[in-house]
Order: structure tokens, then C-alpha cells, then sequence
């Protein structure tokens, strides 16, 4: 029998979704740059941002939920007012009953690219940070967020970041690659560096940035697309960082690397110490640590294998909380909490102390 630990709890990785209400945020004068929402006739939902057509499946209604939820086999009927902060209240509710003291907010929009204007991106970067900014302040400082910035504008992403930071976010969200940028492109340098004076991580949530990677990886007979278009180039991107320059370039900015599960940490702890032999390299011994990589697990990963490998002080977890997707568990801090192969102390790192490391709070 398991004693359930009493602690405070950060959810790590949670989710809003936008609705065409989330665009008011917009500057007038850049309305025109508005991401448009619209339904086809074989029913599939997509935004439109310029001549760029991209589907979603996230704007479900309550209806919808139950049905997701009644074929899934768990409870996907959270609030989607509170999911889509039209009501913050709805999602503060829903937060206490699952057991969340507080939440890291996530987008849903920047999974993969949906602009080549830069000031497309300016402008909608802006607005859903000031649509962010405004529900934080609504939350009793229990919604921090991660910003999103105009990656194709540096001296643009640099001033949102300073905004962000005032208005209550702890990080920003990068995809694992950028355009034609991977991570550890000098481009990137300025964001870091700014990014560790103002204390803010780098959150690299499962994504693509790149098209013609994520199309090259999608098929119509392919169930699993998104495992190998989004979560392996996650996955990569957290070695091509830990063997890079940057963690001696930027020592104190910490790295997060989420909603790929940890099952994958041993796997590449080995392929960095292999590399580390070849090319005559000193890395830490304690090498997430060591290195500020922080990971999300998921509710049923091997933790004791991956800990073994990750140490007890680099693990957060998420319920991802807003999707419906393969990563979408509201009840994971619950099932997580009954686990009788983790110990007590180790719970209360992976639910609080760890993610209060990695997002600063």
C-alpha cells in the first residue's frame, strides 16, 4: 500500500487552447495578420494564417469530450472555458480537482510552423503574449507561462521576452528546429543569453518548426506520423544541445525538454558518453544536472531505469492538460502519486522541487 505524499504540485506541462478570441490581443494595426479559424465540409478543423492552411484538434466541445473520453478509456472532460481561458476561474476549478497547486502553460498554435512573414509572426507572437499576460494576472500567480517569440526576429524576440518576463512567464518555448535553424545555431545566441540574465528557461516542447521535415515524415497510411516527425526530432535536439558549446556558453540557463515522455534519457545519456570517449570530451558525471537539461516523464515511464540514468533532480511531469492527444492525461499527478517503485522523496522532486527549479519559481 502506497501513503499518498502531501506537497505542493506543479504541473509542468499544460496546455491552452486558442480560439479565434485569443487574435483580439492583436495590435490593430496587425489584424491583418490574424489567424482564421474555419471548419471544412469533411468536418476537420484548420487555421488559416495568410495562404497557409494548418488542421487542429483541439478545439473540441463538451459534447466531443465525452465521447473522446468514453473511447479512450479516461477522463477527458475538463472545462473548455477554463482549456481555453475564456474563464480562468473554470480552470482554476479544474485544477484543484486534480490536485494542482499550480500549472505551466503551454501553447497549442506554435507546434508547427504556420508563417514565412516575419511580421505575421511579430505580430501574432505579441498578441497571444498580451492574451497570456492578461489571464495570468487573473490566476493568482497559479498560471505561469511560457512565452512564444519571432524566432525570424531576433531584436523583436529579445523585446517580447523582456515583456514576458514582467508579465509572469518563466520560459520560452522553442520548437526542436526553427526553419533552417536547429537549436544550437549561433542565431539562437542573443534569445539565451537574454534568456539567462532574465532567469527564464528554454522550454523545447514536442514540435517541428521545419515543413518540409514534417511533411517529409507524414504518410496517409502512417498512424504514428507524429512520433516520428515531432517527438524523435524533440528527442534529438536534447543531445545536439548537451554535446554542444552552449552549456559553457550559457551556464546558468536551464533547458527543458517536454511532452516526449523519459523513457528515451538512457538512451541518449549513452549516446553522449559515447561521443564524450571518441572526441576526448570532459562532461559532468551527473550529466543532466550537470548540464541544467530538466525532462518531463510521462505516468507510466520506467522511472527506475530512467532515474538511474536522468538522477532524481532533473524530472519533472505534466498532464498536459487542454489535449486529447497520445501525451493528454488529466489524471497522471493522481496515477503518479500511487506508484510504489518511485519513493516519497523522489515524488516530491518530480512534482514540485524539480519543476520549481526548472521554471524558477
Amino acid at each position: 500500500m502506497v501513503t499518498e505524499i502531501v506537497t505542493k504540485v506543479i504541473d509542468a506541462d499544460a496546455h491552452v487552447v486558442e480560439t479565434t478570441r485569443t487574435w483580439d490581443y492583436i495590435e490593430p494595426s496587425d489584424q491583418k495578420f490574424r489567424p482564421v479559424l474555419y471548419q471544412a465540409n469533411d468536418g476537420t478543423i484548420a487555421w488559416k494564417v495568410g495562404d497557409l492552411i494548418r488542421p487542429t484538434s483541439f478545439n473540441l466541445n463538451k459534447q466531443q469530450l465525452s465521447e473522446l473520453s468514453k473511447k479512450q478509456g479516461f477522463d477527458l472532460n475538463l472545462s473548455p472555458e477554463g482549456r481555453d481561458l475564456d474563464d480562468v476561474g473554470a480552470r482554476l476549478k479544474d485544477m484543484d480537482r486534480m490536485g494542482v497547486d499550480t500549472q505551466i502553460i503551454f501553447n497549442s498554435f506554435w507546434i508547427t510552423k504556420f508563417t514565412d512573414d516575419p511580421r505575421a509572426e511579430i505580430a501574432i507572437c505579441r498578441g497571444w503574449n498580451r492574451w497570456m499576460a492578461d489571464a495570468y494576472k487573473q490566476s493568482h500567480d497559479r498560471l505561469p507561462w511560457t512565452c512564444v517569440v519571432p524566432v525570424m526576429s531576433i531584436p523583436e524576440a529579445l523585446e517580447e521576452l523582456r515583456y514576458a518576463r514582467a508579465n509572469g512567464s518563466v520560459g520560452v518555448m522553442m520548437r526542436s528546429i526553427e526553419g533552417e535553424h536547429s537549436l544550437v545555431d549561433p542565431h539562437f545566441y542573443p534569445l539565451y543569453e537574454e534568456a539567462q540574465k532574465l532567469d527564464m528557461c528554454i522550454a523545447v516542447h514536442v514540435s517541428n518548426g521545419n515543413p518540409l521535415v514534417v511533411s517529409g515524415m507524414k504518410s496517409a497510411h502512417d498512424r504514428a506520423s507524429s512520433f516520428y516527425s515531432l517527438r524523435v526530432p524533440t528527442v534529438g535536439s536534447s543531445l545536439v544541445v548537451m554535446m554542444s558549446d552552449i552549456p559553457e556558453y550559457f551556464p546558468k540557463l536551464r533547458w527543458g525538454f517536454i511532452e516526449v515522455s523519459s523513457q528515451w534519457v538512457p538512451w541518449v545519456v549513452k549516446e553522449v558518453r559515447r561521443r564524450e570517449r571518441k572526441l576526448n570530451r570532459t562532461m559532468p558525471e551527473d550529466l543532466l544536472k550537470g548540464l541544467n537539461v530538466f525532462v518531463s516523464c510521462e505516468s507510466d515511464d520506467d522511472l527506475p531505469y530512467v532515474l538511474s540514468y536522468a538522477g532524481e533532480d532533473n524530472i519533472v511531469i505534466g498532464t498536459d492538460y487542454g489535449h486529447t492527444d497520445i501525451s493528454g492525461e488529466n489524471d497522471a499527478i493522481n496515477t503518479f502519486r500511487q506508484r510504489d517503485d518511485v519513493s516519497e522523496e523522489v515524488k516530491r522532486k518530480i512534482l514540485f522541487d524539480n519543476p520549481k527549479r526548472l521554471y524558477g519559481l
